[in-house]
C-alpha cells in the first residue's frame, strides 16, 4: 500500500517531531511508521492548508475498516482534549495516526488492541473558542 503524503502545518509537524522523540507509549511499529511519515510531510503555512486535512481544530468522522463502527471526534491541543465532550487530543493514539491526511485515506496504526486500519471519511475545520 503506497503511503499518503502528510500535510501538516509547521506547529503541527514540530508537535509529532517532539512525540517521536519523546513519547514513551509508542509501538516500535508507529514510531518507525512516523518517522517515515515526517520524512516526507509537506509543511505548509496557515493560510495554504487545505480545510480537508486532518490538524488541530479538525472535526473528523473515520470508519474502523475491520468492524465498520464509525467515530466522530474533534481533534485538539492537548491541553482541550476532553473524553466526554469528543474532544481527543492531537498527541492521542488515533490523533497521531490521523493528522496530516484527507479523506479517503487508509491508515493502518497499532493500537492498545492491536493493529487497526481506519478510513478517513470526512474532515471539517473549525475555530476553536475561547472562554
Amino acid at each position: 500500500m503506497k503511503l499518503a503524503q502528510l500535510i501538516l502545518l509547521k506547529s503541527d509537524f514540530e508537535l509529532l517531531k517532539t512525540h517521536l522523540k519523546l513519547s514513551t507509549t509508542l509501538s516500535e511499529f508507529n514510531k518507525k511508521k512516523l518517522s517515515i511519515e515526517l520524512k516526507t510531510a509537506r509543511v505548509l503555512k496557515p493560510e495554504d492548508m487545505p480545510d480537508d486535512v486532518v490538524s488541530e481544530n479538525s472535526k473528523v468522522q473515520i470508519e474502523d475498516i475491520q468492524s465498520g463502527q464509525v467515530y466522530i471526534f474533534d481533534l485538539v491541543a492537548p491541553k482541550h482534549a476532553d473524553m466526554k465532550q469528543n474532544k481527543l487530543s492531537l498527541l492521542s493514539p488515533i490523533g497521531v495516526a490521523l493528522l496530516g491526511y484527507r479523506p479517503g485515506v487508509e491508515v493502518d496504526w497499532e493500537m492498545p488492541v492491536g493493529l487497526r486500519t481506519f478510513r478517513i471519511v470526512s474532515v471539517q475545520r473549525f475555530m476553536m473558542q475561547h472562554g
